[in-house]
């Protein structure tokens, strides 16, 4: 069994993820080429740099974009995916992670999922980040996707309705149930796009299960923490047809 692990001990953002999947190998112009045929308004083109952050090496994806101030609904963006190129599966998953940021969205509001308005999540850049993933993550062929618990970061950030408390009232919402860890950054490490994306994706939470690790990518985020490394750890490997939880004991004896 082939599987994938998250390790998000900086947290997770949708470039983060996007980065490391660029950076384990997943070819940036199949990227490229889905994005461009959602039919934004306005083109955006996917940019890859080398960084260091903590002192250590990783790729950086940006959406580069011309500025626009259009904040989309979900079923806007719903039908853009559908109208793109993308495959039956990139679809539904890009589709599942936008309905998953729907309903914390609408849940927080007090709105439908009908009626939600997408601010940042609805930007350009978001929905090249989302929409990357789905397709990174359908061209990495793994049958399951862990994740080690989040780390979310403290403090507080500024959104489209002000200054609120990390995490952002979106980010609470989707990772409920899900295993948290302490981060000493006062930051947003895991952002409304990351969350989601972990929402829709992840099989189960926990340490790396025993597996022969075959390839590595490293994702950045935009800032550089003295802390530790802002960076996003993927890690694709194989394990055996037990994963932790099955193992099976064989007592044996002989009698005389």
């Amino acid at each position: 069994m082939k599987i994938a692990y998250l390790d998000c001990a900086s947290g997770i953002s949708g470039d983060m993820l996007l980065s490391a999947l660029v950076d384990i190998g997943v070819p940036l112009t199949a990227l490229q080429a889905g994005i461009d045929s959602l039919g934004l308004p306005k083109a955006c083109q996917l940019a890859s740099s080398e960084v260091k952050r903590g002192g250590f090496r990783a790729t950086h994806i940006d959406v580069v974009h011309e500025p626009e101030n259009a904040h989309r609904h979900l079923h806007h963006i719903v039908e853009m995916i559908e109208r793109s190129t993308l495959t039956p599966r990139q679809k539904e998953l890009a589709i599942r992670i936008f309905n998953k940021l729907g309903e914390a969205e609408a849940k927080v509001h007090g709105s439908t999922l009908r009626k939600v308005h997408f601010h940042e999540v609805g930007a350009v850049d978001s929905i090249a980040d989302i929409v990357g993933c789905a397709i990174g993550l359908d061209l990495l062929q793994v049958d399951r996707i862990i994740a080690s618990p989040i780390a979310l970061g403290s403090g507080s950030v500024t959104i489209a309705h002000g200054k609120v408390s990390v995490p952002a009232p979106a980010v609470a919402e989707l990772v409920r149930g899900m295993p948290l860890q302490g981060a000493v950054v006062e930051a947003e490490l895991t952002t409304p796009t990351g969350a989601a994306i972990l929402a829709a994706t992840v099989d189960s939470f926990g340490p790396i299960p025993p597996c022969t690790i075959e390839r590595i990518g490293y994702g950045s985020g935009d800032r550089d923490f003295k802390e530790q490394p802002n960076v996003l750890r993927l890690l694709v490997g194989e394990v055996g047809s037990q994963l932790p939880g099955d193992q099976v004991w064989v007592l044996e004896t002989n009698l005389d």
